[in-house]
């Protein structure tokens, strides 16, 4: 199922649309069979990216190169600035850690603690990288979300364009999501919009694939499932690239990826609220920058947390982050080819430090 936000005169409307397979899609998204360009980095004093491709995927850690072949992952690494250590969040549950993700923010402070969608608890309060996309230079997101608890951040206005295609559906995995995002693009780039709270390419493309997640945790971390799921999200994130490539937006794109859970994560069973044990240290993900305006073949010493996602997506578009100062994500400068190339705080505590909670 996708849901739609869309914004005519000031007013939001909520639109449940049952999605088909669109003709041909999947056709054109079969044919593409090799790895696609990925965006090359920006030299110093270069401008800011154009475009932002965030990549959110689940159970995936760097022994997961090892259990299947992820070529377009691989090569975003060896093409940017990665670490296997970046701190997640306590509890390392789904809706939780999307929360923190999206409001740079700790469990305890942005309050979402339970794990399925609850209509009656309505939207986070705090402010969200959307909204500061929005106030610091008009910039748009499209977010297409795999799982119906995450209606819970569908916050509906008229800088974002959420579509949701949850478990429920059976046709809602990550390749029909691609198509999905193939068919997007194409009314976004007709100049009408089609219906889109979005009438033009986002600024920011958010991509959730938690398919190796799901896989593993059902079928076991070393199941043939597991192994398929972590080709199939690989390709997933090809077909995104290449879509880039064929619109010509490759050189100026930097692309995000963070595993919001690691293989064989402990997720505290399914009590609500949700609490960590006593002194647990939140999951150590992959977080990697890659593209316009980043360094190649970096390994990133400086400390990182999934928190700091949004405030380094900011820096890549040219955005200032240093006024929002209600949030607790912060710029991971050490990525950027124009960067400090070390912390961005003076006397930053480590991401563990600031995000063990």
């Amino acid at each position: 199922m996708i849901t739609r936000h869309r914004r005519r005169g000031g007013l939001c409307i909520l639109v449940f649309v049952w999605c088909l397979l669109i003709d041909g899609a999947a056709g054109a998204l079969a044919a593409s069979t090799g790895i696609p360009p990925l965006p090359e980095a920006a030299g110093k004093g270069q401008s800011a990216a154009q475009q932002a491709i965030l990549f959110v995927l689940e159970g995936v850690g760097q022994d997961s190169l090892k259990a299947a072949a992820m070529p377009v992952l691989s090569r975003l690494i060896k093409t940017g600035s990665v670490t296997w250590g970046a701190a997640a969040v306590n509890p390392p549950l789904r809706l939780p850690t999307m929360a923190s993700l999206i409001t740079g923010l700790p469990v305890e402070r942005h309050g979402i603690t339970w794990n399925s969608f609850d209509f009656a608890r309505g939207y986070p309060r705090p402010p969200t990288m959307f909204d500061y996309l929005d106030l610091s230079g008009g910039r748009d997101t499209t977010i297409f979300y795999m799982d119906e608890s995450l209606y819970q951040l569908a916050k509906p206005e008229p800088y974002i364009d959420h579509q949701i295609c949850g478990a429920l559906r059976p046709e809602c995995n990550a390749t029909t999501v691609v198509s999905y995002i193939r068919q997007y693009f194409k009314k976004a780039t007709s100049g009408h919009g089609y219906g889109h709270a979005i009438p033009s390419l986002p600024h920011l493309l958010i991509v959730h694939l938690p398919d190796a997640g799901r896989a593993g945790a059902a079928e076991g971390w070393t199941s043939k499932s597991y192994r398929e799921a972590l080709n199939t999200i690989d390709r997933a994130m090809g077909d995104v690239l290449a879509i880039y490539d064929e619109l010509g937006l490759s050189k100026e794109t930097t692309v995000f990826v963070t595993s919001i859970s690691p293989p064989g994560a402990d997720h505290f069973g399914d009590a609500e609220p949700a609490v960590a044990p006593a002194g647990a240290k939140p999951p150590h993900i992959l977080w990697l920058a890659s593209g316009a305006g980043v360094k190649r073949g970096h390994v990133i010493a400086q400390p990182v947390s999934l928190i700091d996602t949004g405030a380094t997506v900011m820096r890549a578009l040219g955005l200032d982050t240093e006024t929002h100062t209600e949030w607790q994500s912060r710029v991971i400068n050490e990525v950027f080819t124009n960067g400090s190339g070390g912390s961005s705080e003076t006397g930053r505590t480590s991401g563990a430090e600031r995000h063990a909670h």
